[in-house]
């Protein structure tokens, strides 16, 4: 089984961006911090070795852990 990159918080994050959802509108609908948000958007940037938000959507669909 392939095991993913992101954790499953880090997923639900991605999900939610990749449908144009703002910063505050994630925390809002996972009940958590604007800054967690931030934090889990950072820290799959890290894993991925990309830098920005785009760079990093752009890397989970291309390791197929994201669909559109």
């Amino acid at each position: 089984m392939n095991k993913s990159i992101l954790t499953k918080r880090e997923k639900e994050v991605f999900d939610l961006l990749i449908q144009n959802k703002s910063t505050v509108e994630i925390a809002n609908s996972l009940n958590i911090s604007e800054k967690t948000v931030r934090n889990h958007i950072s820290n799959a940037m890290q894993k991925l070795g990309v830098k920005g938000r785009a760079g990093a959507v752009v890397e989970l669909l291309k390791l197929g852990e994201l669909s559109l």
